[in-house]
């Protein structure tokens, strides 16, 4: 048993330095036509802003956020309003179901059921709106930000710009990035 696997060991190893000798080139050795060089010094500059904190910093942010929240106020509203008709509606039926009869109280369940689901369908088709419309006001800010962000990082000479929302950017050299929050803030003044 220890001599077979001595042996397997022995050959795996084998194996592994045959694969290394055939995919490391020589010494001198020409390098195969369709492997591609590296172009260029390889050194690039980039900017670092936070894309959050860039679109508050527009002034039509306000007003998109005072706008979305005058609409969800309004779905909000009628919300409640049906909510409390429902509400009333199945009071009056608490109250009345012992002395109805069971057509007319099928009738009530059912027209209970009915408002139920409305009201839900409501909701979502509200949230769903809801979004839609703060999608559709925001995209403007988007295009904006994005034509700035194209400018900027053009005139500075930068190969991308990195966005550190959500901590998806723990680390950036300063050597090669900059911060760019604050030059981004005054032009959108």
């Amino acid at each position: 048993m220890r001599h077979s696997l001595l042996f397997l060991l022995s050959l795996a190893t084998l194996s592994l330095s045959a694969q290394t000798s055939e995919t490391t080139p020589q010494a001198g050795a020409a390098r195969p036509a369709t492997q591609t060089q590296p172009v260029g010094t390889g050194s690039f500059t980039f900017g670092v802003l936070s894309y959050s904190e860039a679109l508050r910093a527009m002034p039509e942010y306000a007003t998109v956020q005072r706008q979305m929240a005058e609409l969800k106020a309004k779905y909000d509203a009628e919300a409640k309003r049906a909510e409390d008709d429902f509400n009333s509606k199945y009071e009056d039926f608490l109250e009345g179901q012992r002395d109805f009869p069971p057509t007319i109280l099928q009738k009530r369940q059912s027209e209970l059921q009915e408002m139920m689901a409305k009201n839900i369908a409501f909701r979502d088709e509200s949230r769903r709106l809801l979004d839609g419309a703060r999608t559709d006001a925001m995209a403007p800010l988007h295009q904006r930000l994005a034509s700035l962000l194209k400018i900027i990082g053009e005139k500075e000479g930068f190969s991308f710009i990195l966005n550190t929302d959500n901590n998806a950017c723990p680390f950036v050299n300063a050597a090669q990035g900059k911060d760019i929050n604050q030059l981004v803030k005054d032009c959108l003044k």
